[in-house]
Parts: C-alpha cells; sequence; structure tokens
C-alpha cells in the first residue's frame, strides 16, 4: 500500500520568511481547487505552464542570491528521476544542478557520513536537486546491511542537527518522498524489463529490495518519526500517476519559494554585421553523413 500522505503548511528558511500558504496567484499558481488530468487540463499544455514559472523562480533565486536544496526520495520505480527531468529540462544547468551520486568509495567510507555531499551544496543564486541523498544510510543501507548499527544510530541523531545547521546558514531546503504501492511498482519494475532503452534503470540492488519490502517500509517509518521535523518537514508525493505527481511536486515546489516575475520585456534583435571577410571553402570541412534527409 502506499504511503500515508501527511500534510504540511509551511516552511521557512533560517530567518522564518518563506511560508507555504503566503503565494500569491499572481505569479501564475495559486492555492485553488484540484484540477482534473484530461478534463480540466491537459499534462503537456499544464507541464508548460508550470515550467515557465520554473524559469521565473530560478531568476528569482538568482536576483535574490537564494540557496536551494530539494531532496528527492521513495521508492525505487517511484518517478523521482522523472520529476527531476522536468523541473531541470527549461532551467539553465549552471544554476540548477542534479546530483545523483553513485557508491561511495573506499575513501569516502572513511570520511564523515555528510562530508561528500557538502561539496554538492548550492551557492547564491543556485538550486541542487538531490537525486536521493544522505537518506541512504536511513534507507538502503540500513535495510541491506551495508551501515552499522552505531552508525545508523548516528546518523538518526546528527541528520536532524545537521539540517537545522543548513537552515540556519540561509539553505532553503526542501523534502520530498515519492510513496508507490507495490503492485504500481511491479508494474514499473515489468515495464523496465520489456523495454531496452529502460532496463539500464534496473540494478542488482533494485532486483534484490523486492524481497525487503516491509523492511524498506519499516525503515522509512523511522526515518520519518525522527526526521519529519518542524523546521524542515518531509512534503509526501501520491507517485502512483506519473505525469499527477510530476505536475503535482512542481505546483507545490512554486508554493513554497514565493517569488517575483522578473521576466524581461522582449528583446530586438540587431542586424549582423557582415564584413568583407571570405571564409574558407565550405567542402573543406568534415560533415557527417546525412542519414536522414
Amino acid at each position: 500500500m502506499a504511503e500515508k500522505k501527511k500534510k504540511h503548511h509551511n516552511h521557512a528558511n533560517g530567518n522564518g520568511n518563506y511560508q507555504g500558504n503566503g503565494y500569491h496567484s499572481s505569479n501564475g499558481v495559486s492555492n485553488a481547487d484540484p484540477l482534473c488530468l484530461g478534463k480540466d487540463c491537459k499534462y503537456e499544455r499544464e507541464l508548460s505552464r508550470l515550467q515557465i514559472e520554473l524559469v521565473k523562480l530560478q531568476e528569482w533565486i538568482r536576483h535574490e542570491g537564494l540557496r536551494v536544496v530539494v531532496i528527492f526520495e521513495g521508492r525505487d520505480a517511484a518517478g523521482k528521476g522523472g520529476a527531476i527531468k522536468r523541473i531541470a529540462e527549461s532551467l539553465n544547468p549552471r544554476a540548477c544542478r542534479i546530483v545523483a551520486l553513485g557508491t561511495p568509495t573506499e575513501r569516502e567510507k572513511t570520511q564523515w557520513y555528510f562530508q561528500r555531499y557538502v561539496p554538492h551544496l548550492p551557492a547564491a543564486g543556485e538550486m541542487v536537486l538531490f537525486d536521493r541523498s544522505w537518506y541512504n544510510r536511513a534507507g538502503v543501507e540500513r535495510v541491506m546491511g551495508f551501515c552499522t548499527e552505531r552508525e545508523y544510530q548516528e546518523f538518526m541523531q546528527s541528520c536532524p542537527e545537521f539540517e537545522r545547521m543548513l537552515v540556519r546558514s540561509g539553505i532553503i531546503l526542501i523534502k520530498y518522498w515519492f510513496s508507490v504501492s507495490d503492485e504500481e511498482q511491479e508494474r514499473r519494475f515489468q515495464d523496465r524489463m520489456d523495454k531496452p532503452t529502460k532496463r539500464w534503470k534496473l540494478s542488482p540492488m533494485d532486483l534484490e529490495s523486492r524481497k525487503h519490502w516491509a523492511d524498506y517500509s519499516r525503515a522509512k517509518d523511522e526515518m520519518f518519526a525522527v526526521t519529519d521535523t518542524k523546521q524542515v518537514p518531509w512534503y509526501v508525493v501520491n507517485a502512483e500517476n506519473k505525469k499527477k505527481a510530476r505536475l503535482n511536486v512542481i505546483r507545490h515546489l512554486l508554493t513554497i519559494i514565493p517569488y517575483k516575475d522578473l521576466t524581461p520585456e522582449p528583446l530586438k534583435l540587431p542586424p549582423i554585421m557582415k564584413s568583407k571577410y571570405v571564409r574558407p571553402p565550405i567542402q573543406e570541412q568534415n560533415f557527417i553523413p546525412e542519414e536522414y534527409v
């Protein structure tokens, strides 16, 4: 069964300036009644509209020098990657970075646990999207036995303190948990097995995790009990339908950080200043074969 949804209404930075309920509809998104996908709005059109708002949000983040971290966690095949892709694809990659760390090296295993994540935190004007994060310790490492009980307990004690420290420093930290049922996860795993372009998404660890569904549920609940704090709450995303989940998480993200539309006026392109320079023959360049014409 999908995890029980829990509502949070407020989120603030270290100074308490950013409140979830204070969003203005003039920005293009409001806390209005839900829209029925396919009836009240079309997915592609609504996604395009929300992505335009994300561009406005990014410009506001740059203008104000904000530092934003968004964490995406959840079950395997819950749709985290797809949501991250739709958020980032229209944004400036220099100001919006996706961080998806691999298995820690032997050296990293000897470091302070949070050390490998700290270098990826944003500077002023940047937003970082973590495709999984330091919560690996409370999830896969805990369930699969990749950390000791002492390391796990240390993480559970340190994590809320670490996140409060980030918030006090001025970082806006937002955490999303993508919730999906075992039936839907099964369907998505099978889809990955059947499609060559998606098969790379299935790792031996993903397959092994199928034996530990209940263990992952228990680990998630224990993690929430400690890390779902007032300062940095978890926001649960109903991810049974990927398209709805993507729209909902983008819309919610836009309501977390109040922003103003700083879209500049349309620019007028100046004419090309052609000179008397004579370029070398185009035939001297190596063009690729045009297999599609």
